[in-house]
């Protein structure tokens, strides 16, 4: 698609290669997801969030609603809706009501500047943007700079907040008693725009389908053990594909209960754990260091903690042999992925924690993953290569930039663009990217080792 074409997304106009509506008796969307967890757990807790406290059977019924008030909003299939939030059971329900209509959710940085949030505006042609109260001013000045967003949704927070005047509110939308229209939607229907900011100077926006995200909703489920019985807690932003589908998404897919929190201090970490006995938990390396290191932990019940996640950086041997010994009923997993495979890629588990410290781990379950020279031959164990993949994963490809979806598809494979080792076991460790590789007498030096002491990748793209 040219970027001087920004109508409204149909299925027309993301390519011939779309196929007919699925009907019913065999679709598989996202908004069907959560309905079938609803009919099998209707009276179980979803989602728990400040106040709010949903039934899978009440979270189902309120995403039918603001479907509906979405809908008389002239909301339909196609339409992108940005959301610019931070965390909130409100985020979760527009992200599914969204998903049933055949709208395109458009998830939004919150803490890019009002000229960042505009070019994602306008280059995504989002109609609409849902904010709450302490964005609310920044969205509708971002909105401003030669964009088509004509309405303007307020959600509510995780703490108590007030409407912001001017702004359709989440709860007039979610009123309505009229059945939301019956959508007309393919698997690979477009389900959302997420835009990379990498090491690049104009993010890049990543379309990830139904398919796409559902199938990897499935290797998340089988690899990172997300189960039914989880209790999950959700503290990194929702806007990152990483907490939206990575951990919520997969939790809701099986039926898990989920608390939503904006707040990823470790005093408020330790305290949502301990009072609704949390089972599972993503983060960084530097907020589980931060947990360990808080005056609370000694003094907090963290018993029900069974499983912890973590991306973005390595975490440090030492680290995880405190955790070991503080937290012995912990397992660690390490994931590694970005923003185009919707996103997990490969998966550290944790019986190789100690064993391969510093590796991402092999390829996740609907992955097919290979370390490749410039020729997209296999280096030899050891060598630095470039990440290459291939799997339903996979975006179609970068709205309104055909020139850069070719190349990161060069040769039939998707080009990670980050360099890395591969061992004798097929496992993974990331060393740069490619883009930052020195040149020094004929060889590739990779600036990590002279750059890059603490290891530090952007979280919003690359890693978790």
């Amino acid at each position: 698609m040219s970027a001087d074409n920004l109508s409204p997304l149909t299925s027309d106009s993301l390519g011939s290669h779309q196929v007919p509506f699925e009907e019913p008796v065999r679709r598989q969307t996202l908004g069907d997801l959560l309905r079938r967890s609803a009919k099998r757990f209707p009276k179980k807790i979803a989602i728990i969030c400040g106040e709010a406290k949903w039934t899978y059977e009440n979270f189902d019924s309120l995403c039918d609603r603001l479907a509906a008030g979405l809908s008389a909003r002239s909301v339909n299939s196609g339409t992108r809706v940005a959301i610019l939030a931070r965390n909130s059971h409100a985020f979760a329900a527009m992200r599914f009501a969204l998903a049933r209509l055949g709208a395109v959710l458009v998830p939004v940085n919150f803490m890019l500047k009002a000229e960042e949030v505009a070019f994602i505006l306008r280059h995504a042609g989002a109609e609409m943007l849902a904010a709450d109260s302490e964005f609310a001013e920044i969205g509708r000045n971002a909105a401003t700079l030669n964009t088509i967003v004509r309405d303007f949704v307020w959600l509510p927070s995780e703490g108590t907040t007030t409407p912001v005047s001017g702004m359709i509110t989440f709860d007039e939308l979610s009123s309505s008693v009229i059945p939301p229209p019956r959508a007309e939607i393919a698997g690979n229907a477009l389900l959302q725009i997420v835009y990379t900011s990498g090491t690049e100077s104009h993010p890049k926006g990543a379309m990830l389908t139904h398919d796409s995200v559902i199938w990897q909703y499935v290797s998340c489920v089988v690899d990172a053990s997300i189960s039914t019985d989880d209790l999950m807690l959700h503290a990194l932003p929702l806007y990152h594909c990483a907490q939206l589908d990575v951990f919520l998404g997969p939790s809701i897919y099986v039926g898990g209960t989920n608390v939503i929190t904006a707040k990823p201090t470790p005093e408020n970490l330790l305290s949502s754990i301990e009072r609704h006995g949390v089972t599972s938990f993503f983060a960084p390396p530097t907020i589980w260091i931060s947990l360990l290191r808080s005056a609370l932990f000694e003094s907090t019940n963290l018993s029900t903690l069974r499983k912890g996640y973590y991306g973005a950086s390595i975490m440090p041997v030492e680290v995880m042999r405190e955790m070991a010994r503080r937290m012995p009923g912990v397992r660690l997993w390490n994931l590694y992925g970005q923003t185009e495979i919707a996103p997990l890629a490969t998966m550290l588990g944790p019986e190789d924690q100690l064993r391969k410290p510093g590796s991402c781990g092999r390829a996740a379950l609907n992955v097919e993953t290979r370390v490749v020279d410039d020729q997209m031959r296999d280096v030899a164990p050891g060598e630095i290569g470039e990440i290459v993949h291939r799997s339903p994963h996979l975006m179609l490809g970068y709205f309104h930039d055909d020139e850069r979806t070719k190349a990161a598809f060069e040769g039939g494979w998707f080009h990670s663009g980050d360099l890395a080792t591969i061992d004798e076991d097929g496992y993974i460790t990331v060393v740069d990217r490619k883009k930052d590789m020195i040149k020094s007498g004929g060889e590739n030096i990779d600036c990590y080792d002279r750059l890059n002491p603490t290891w530090m990748w952007d979280s919003d793209h690359r890693n978790f």
